[in-house]
């Protein structure tokens, strides 16, 4: 797909960083939230096409001259560039926010709230602010130094309200999400509309209301004779497009084709990127033509939502793996898309996060985990077949 040429590229800004934590407040720190907000966003719009950057991808600090230096360094200082300042706010109140620059409409600032609010948090309002000693300038350094480009600062919610936080925590993807889609519709990118996969729970009458035609219009255009459904059907939307036959779903696998991305597959299929790489055992976003995909939401057990590797021994089995992670061979083989029950030395599988494993930090010994674990030094070498006492930082250790 390709992006608007009027777009010469996004870049992200973590907000604060290095030994400017930034808000604090119910245990969090702004700098970090803003941080996994920012590589969130810069994966999806990786994924999509379109050119992006972000002024920092790690724990590093940015003084209020180097950071909009940094930002216009990436794509320029010019109107045909976005940068998105994640910030999270502080001060006792609830909800988003969004500022934007004073030589700029409130378009963008205005869908940017408005697609947050559709994901669940609440909003405050969309605003400029000038600056008190030249107010022809913008209060904030990020605004008032990017001159040229469309900036805005997105003050996803409050870190010292419970509230928020705790939406900040489960959700901080899914406002992330709002974002990028209100760029994408600032920017008239669009994705292939003319389909639609019908998911569990759907009916001829929410489909038809979804995409804003009638019941009759949706059964004509399918040569449908009955109302019944079933999950995975493909549904055309528009009279003039043509269903392309060697692409219909099979079961639940779709046929990749040019200028798909894992974004926008996922967006089709109404099914996360994580989940997508995870169910089809990919390591990277790199896509081939007519490689085919698990795309169903339903081939894996619902409750496995977070994941860790899980790296097979001399001794292991499927069956004692799985029964590690309480989970059934068939849903390990099914995560990681094996074929087989054969495993390699060294191999790694995705397994679900369990209190059955630990994941070995910085400053960590065997001893150390051992006593906090409750379990003496040979029974934790026992149960991860150790002969002798070395480990590493990210090493994933059972402790039951």
């Amino acid at each position: 797909m390709n992006y608007d040429r009027t777009l010469s590229g996004v870049v992200i800004d973590a907000g604060h960083g290095g030994v400017d934590s930034g808000a604090v407040g119910n245990g969090m720190k702004e700098k970090d939230l803003t941080l996994s907000i920012s590589k969130y966003m810069y994966d999806r719009f990786n994924e999509l096409g379109i050119p992006v950057a972000l002024t920092r991808n790690n724990d590093t600090t940015l003084t209020s001259d180097e950071r909009p230096k940094v930002a216009l360094s990436k794509f320029g200082n010019g109107k045909d560039v976005i940068i998105i300042s994640n910030h999270i706010n502080a001060g006792g109140g609830e909800g988003a926010e969004v500022i934007y620059a004073l030589r700029n409409t409130d378009t963008l600032a205005k869908t940017i709230l408005n697609n947050i609010g559709k994901k669940g948090q609440k909003t405050r309002k969309y605003y400029q602010r000038k600056l008190p000693t030249d107010m022809s300038k913008d209060y904030y350094f990020m605004l008032r130094n990017t001159p040229d480009a469309e900036t805005v600062i997105v003050e996803y919610g409050f870190i010292d309200n419970v509230n928020d936080a705790n939406k900040l925590i489960k959700n901080y993807k899914d406002y992330a999400d709002a974002v990028i889609d209100a760029v994408l519709e600032y920017k008239g990118i669009k994705f292939d509309n003319d389909y639609y996969i019908v998911k569990k729970g759907d009916t001829l009458w929410s489909v038809a209301k979804l995409n804003n035609i009638t019941v009759d219009e949706l059964k004509d255009i399918n040569n449908l004779t009955t109302n019944m459904l079933t999950i995975g059907q493909k549904l055309k939307l528009n009279k003039n497009e043509k269903i392309i036959d060697d692409n219909i779903l099979v079961g639940d696998t779709y046929k990749v084709l040019p200028g798909d991305t894992l974004y926008s597959i996922s967006k089709k299929f109404n099914i996360s990127v994580e989940k997508l790489k995870r169910i089809n055992n990919l390591t990277s976003n790199v896509l081939s033509i007519g490689q085919i995909l698990l795309v169903s939401e339903d081939l894996i057990e619902p409750d496995i939502l977070e994941t860790d590797t899980y790296t097979v021994k001399s001794g292991d089995t499927l069956y004692k793996i799985a029964n590690i992670y309480n989970i059934t061979v068939d849903e390990l083989k099914t995560i990681n898309n094996l074929k087989n029950d054969t495993l390699s030395i060294n191999q790694k599988l995705l397994v679900p996060k369990t209190n059955n494993t630990y994941v070995v930090k910085k400053g960590d010994t065997l001893y150390s985990i051992a006593k906090s674990n409750n379990l003496t030094l040979n029974k934790l070498k026992e149960l991860n077949s150790l002969d002798d006492n070395i480990i590493s930082v990210g090493q994933i250790l059972l402790v039951k």
